[in-house]
């Protein structure tokens, strides 16, 4: 028996007529390697039949909770038949990257059917250079980045040959509990959930000045340092800023449609970068990210003079937790330097800044958006979650987006005996965290990007993905021919000065 946590099934309430809370990837494969020289819907669906098993998250269901009166479970999908789950279209000529982008969009845009296992695979022909296209979405309830890192290389193998997989010997199912454990489940956590809003209040007093919003009210600091103290938790820790996430088109209430772009810049730019400034390979793509954003918003004169707020998801999964379903992840809030105009200033303070966040983090990892989650009773949450966030993004939203950089295999990998050129990953969007996400994932020798958007918010999203690859571009000019960044004190003060 295994129940969604109270995170998991916050990825379900958040769910509405607008909000899709589904992950996805798309992967771009050159099928010339192939025994048959092409990718085929057939061909997929009998890997997945082979190597389902790999992928719990692929097997199971939601069985609900009368009138959403706790937590739903996971349950054994007895009756799995992959075929249901797999699709296939051909884009017009030419097939170009643009088509392809419109075509994802859409897919995107659409709810997983909770009546079934929460996933789907769409093979799309008809791409330039007889290239093939896998957009593969799983719910995020499902999920996370690392998780599903794990789905996608359950299919994966290292040459054109497949590998053989071994079938395991039966174990039992995962099933849920009948009704009448369902509903002695409901009562007992109903019973108890007063005592839980307690423990959570105090363990979230502890991270005041790490939440946004929180961080901002008076007195928060003082509260979250005392509250450490009384917990035993005496340990110095580094001073965080503010989070007041500033008002851009980014934010307010979003629409059911997406646009999407993706592009790739090459890792060994990014790493030189990297080594030439003492920061880290993140440091460089959030500034990345900064220096993007920064153009799209001074390009519509809507550009704030204090930075925007990214919301950063961690990883925090085990090594014993590798095969289980749902969400093992937590979250830094981080300020971006977008108020700054000269470049190599900013890659400056973003490594600072990220410096003193993942120091935070590694002395008291963030724990609040999990006790955030389990607050509130689960039938409350059930109603009030979408509406709250939408409310949240009209009167003061606690972030701008979500930034998020998945680690990936830097060797080729193939799937059907087709190369995988390219992963571009896909993320949600919610009222709460903005109109815009950006996720970007290391690949064979890349970053590999993907922008979602809603139009509402931001209609050019290939602009967002051009100023990325501009912002590349620009740090690579700022390096000496000995390989290193100049300094940045030689720079004329006017350049200093923000924007």
């Amino acid at each position: 028996m295994r129940q969604l946590t109270a995170l998991d099934a916050q990825f379900l309430h958040a769910e509405s007529a607008t909000t899709a809370a589904h992950v996805a990837g798309l992967a771009i494969l050159d099928p010339a390697c192939s025994q048959a020289g092409a990718v085929t819907r057939e061909c997929l669906i009998g890997l997945l039949r082979e190597r389902v098993h790999l992928a719990p998250a692929l097997r199971l269901r939601l069985a609900t909770v009368p009138f959403d009166l706790d937590r739903p479970y996971w349950t054994e999908d007895p009756d799995l038949d992959v075929t249901g789950h797999v699709h296939e279209v051909t884009l017009a000529a030419p097939g170009d990257e643009a088509q392809l982008a419109e075509e994802v969009a859409r897919i995107h845009e659409r709810r997983l059917d909770r009546g079934r296992p929460l996933w789907e695979m769409h093979l799309i022909q008809g791409l330039t250079g007889g290239r093939v296209a896998l957009y593969a979405k799983v719910h995020h309830c499902a999920i996370d980045g690392v998780s599903g890192a794990e789905t996608l290389a359950a299919l994966l193998d290292l040459t054109p040959e497949p590998r053989v997989v071994e079938r395991p010997a039966p174990t039992p199912p995962t099933t849920a509990p009948g009704l009448a454990g369902m509903l002695a489940g409901a009562v007992a956590r109903s019973v108890m959930q007063p005592a839980r809003t307690l423990y959570s209040l105090g363990r979230m007093a502890t991270e005041l000045d790490t939440m946004p919003l929180a961080s901002a009210l008076p007195g928060a600091r003082r509260v979250a340092a005392a509250t450490r103290m009384i917990a035993g938790r005496v340990r110095e820790l580094p001073e965080l800023p503010v989070l007041t996430a500033p008002r851009t088109p980014f934010n307010g209430p979003i629409g059911p449609e997406r646009r999407f772009s993706y592009g790739s810049i090459p890792l060994a730019d990014v790493k030189r970068v990297a080594r030439s400034s003492g920061a880290s390979v993140n440091d460089v793509v959030m500034t990345l990210c900064a220096s993007a954003l920064r153009a799209w918003l001074r390009e519509r004169d809507a550009l704030p003079d204090r930075p925007l707020i990214a919301a950063v998801p961690v990883a925090v999964r085990s090594a014993s937790a590798q095969n289980v379903v749902g969400n093992q992840i937590s979250v830094m809030v981080t300020p971006i330097p977008t108020d700054l105009a000269c470049p190599r200033e900013r890659l400056r303070v973003m490594a600072r800044t990220m410096h003193t966040a993942k120091r935070r983090f590694a002395g008291s990892p963030a724990g609040w958006l999990s006790e955030l989650s389990s607050m509130l009773p689960a039938a409350v949450t059930a109603l009030a979650t979408s509406t709250v966030f939408r409310l949240a993004s009209i009167m003061l939203p606690p972030i701008n987006l979500i930034v998020s950089n998945v680690p990936g295999p830097q060797l080729p990998l193939y799937l059907c005996g087709a190369r995988v050129l390219a992963y571009h990953p896909m993320s949600v969007l919610t009222d709460l965290s903005g109109g815009v996400n950006i996720t970007c994932f290391s690949y064979d020798g890349s970053l590999d990007f993907g922008i979602l958007s809603c139009p509402d918010r931001v209609a050019d999203v290939w602009r967002l993905m051009g100023h990325l690859q501009e912002a590349m571009d620009e740090l690579m000019e700022q390096i000496e021919p000995a390989g290193r960044l100049n300094p940045v004190d030689s720079l004329p003060a006017r350049q200093m000065v923000p924007a």
